[in-house]
């Protein structure tokens, strides 16, 4: 009897844990249920001795809280909540509204680039959304704009920080990956830029063959004028320096990744007491709201490590990678199947649940892959790690459960109804879907960077 249970465990975890996924219940507390009757089954079958069960808290102080790496996590959290607070986004976006404004889709093509930008100095996706929401929508649609157009703008522009460096998702999947995180930071800055222009690209085309959904807006006098190019120095000059400061250290080798979090943080307290806006209220809020975000997130780490040991324990990577083997799919077809996956988790879940539950069961089958002279051997988890990335860009628009349409909506209230929302958001999501593909038929676009500079 313990012989048939042990065999067939592998296979009942990975079940449980998709069940599970889908109970509702909450993420952290549904791994550690399935991590505990599994654990207990495993000592009863004899895969794993009770001692086994007393390195778990070890595992999980060593390769969660005791880890160096994850440090950068936190500190990009308090950077991008300090920017927040002190409103330095917030004046970077209203310039480029008014420098843009003359342009057919000018005040769009600002949200994105606001976006951009925002995402490279701070990556906080639903601080970027909400605040891109409540500056930007209301200008847009007191300017005639489509209030889908608006949507699916707003909401794709504030969700490229989870893919463009500093990205917490990164941090997080460099220490899962157990991979260079400097090397991923550099390898996902071309796709994440690329992302950005084709959004660009769509807006100006949709703009121009369909005028009446994104009206140009009267010139500025030549009073306001004057006045508009100081007032961009002083707007853009605070975010450049953040972005100089994290990834100009990191590209530049100055600095690792985890000790440009650290320059960030004091080049964002810097800026805000230059601007005179940072008092003690501010700091105490953006203090408050990254232990906040933290406590999430390792809550959902531990569960997840204590999941993934006693996966390992019980044969999980073995039976992950002998059932990938035995799919009729070949190498190629494989690495679509696990594509579509993602995508379709993306639907229920967000990048929390999907990469810590997920990228371990499937890092072992990329590791045995072998595309050809597509991608080299070596660098194939750098390039398998952002391919996930930018598939789990849609997990933030697709319906029902995209958190950036939730955080969209609570921001906009009844002026972006969820039709509309829903709708705008489709473009882009195809969008997001024909990059993945480019980087897919086009590694380079994600390796050559990182060969160049790590040469």
């Amino acid at each position: 009897m313990a012989e048939i249970v042990s065999s067939a465990l592998p296979g009942a975890m990975f079940v449980s844990l998709i069940v599970a996924l889908f109970s509702g219940a909450p993420v952290a507390i549904m791994l550690m249920g399935v991590s505990l009757v599994f654990g207990l089954l495993a000592v009863w079958t004899g895969d794993m001795r009770l001692i086994h069960a007393t390195l778990i808290p070890n595992r999980i102080f060593s390769g969660t809280i005791d880890n160096a790496v994850l440090v950068a996590a936190p500190m990009f959290i308090f950077m991008g909540l300090i920017m927040e607070k002190t409103r330095i986004a917030e004046d970077l976006l209203l310039t480029l509204q008014r420098l843009m404004r003359a342009i057919p889709g000018g005040l769009a093509l600002a949200v994105v680039l606001m976006g951009t930008i925002l995402a490279a100095a701070t990556g906080i996706i639903g601080a970027s959304v909400v605040m891109l929401t409540m500056l930007a929508v209301p200008t847009m649609l007191e300017r005639g704009y489509d209030k889908g157009l608006s949507a699916g703008t707003v909401a794709s522009a504030g969700t490229l920080g989870i893919l463009i460096p500093p990205s917490v998702m990164l941090v997080f999947m460099g220490d899962l990956l157990s991979v260079s995180l400097g090397h991923l930071f550099i390898a996902a800055l071309l796709p994440g830029l690329l992302l950005s222009v084709c959004y660009v690209a769509y807006i100006v085309v949709r703009s121009f063959l369909q005028p009446q959904l994104a009206p140009k807006a009267p010139p500025l006098g030549a009073e306001e004028a004057r006045g508009l190019w100081l007032e961009t120095l002083k707007s853009v000059l605070a975010p450049l320096v953040m972005i100089v400061a994290v990834l100009g250290s990191i590209l530049g080798g100055i600095a690792t990744p985890t000790e440009a979090s650290g320059v960030g943080v004091a080049a964002a307290l810097l800026l805000g007491l230059l601007r005179g806006r940072l008092d003690r209220d501010t700091l105490q809020a953006s203090m408050n709201g990254s232990i906040r975000s933290l406590g999430m997130l390792f809550f959902i780490f531990v569960g997840a490590t204590a999941f993934s040991y006693i996966f390992r324990k019980v044969g999980g990577e073995h039976f992950i990678v002998e059932l990938a083997r035995a799919l009729p799919f070949g190498e190629w077809g494989l690495l679509f199947a696990i594509m579509a996956m993602i995508f379709a988790m993306g639907f229920f879940f967000d990048w929390i649940e999907i990469t810590l539950i997920m990228l371990p069961i499937f890092a072992p089958i990329v590791e045995v892959m072998d595309l050809g002279d597509h991608v080299a051997k070596a660098e194939m988890i750098y390039w398998f790690a952002i391919l996930v990335s930018l598939n789990l860009q849609t997990s933030f628009l697709t319906p029902p459960f995209g958190f950036a349409l939730f955080y969209l909506k609570g921001a906009a209230g009844d002026s972006l109804p969820m039709r509309d929302i829903y709708r705008g958001v489709l473009p882009f999501v195809l969008v997001q879907l024909l990059v993945l593909g480019l980087v897919i038929a086009f590694p380079e676009i994600a390796l050559r960077l990182p060969q160049m500079v790590m040469q």
